[in-house]
């Protein structure tokens, strides 16, 4: 794995949100449709408390390249 090719997990508890750098084209579609969670200028740029997991949901569900992934935890 190469610096570029970062895999970090956030979770609130609920649903666990998986980002994959390496897939990432930066089509802005997580910041556009959630900006309270998805802020690309911060560390760490998701901030997974600030939303409710059924957006976090839909949100990651636009994500065109597959960058971003989520489970449900248990």
């Amino acid at each position: 794995m190469d610096a570029k090719d970062i895999k970090k997990e956030y979770t609130n508890g609920e649903v666990t949100v998986v980002w994959q750098s390496a897939k990432c084209i930066h089509s802005g579609n997580c910041v556009r449709n959630n900006p309270d969670v998805f802020q690309p200028k911060e560390k760490p740029w998701i901030k997974i408390e600030a939303s409710s997991t059924e957006k976090i949901i839909d949100t990651v569900n636009k994500c065109p390249s597959g960058a971003l992934t989520y489970f449900k935890n248990k």
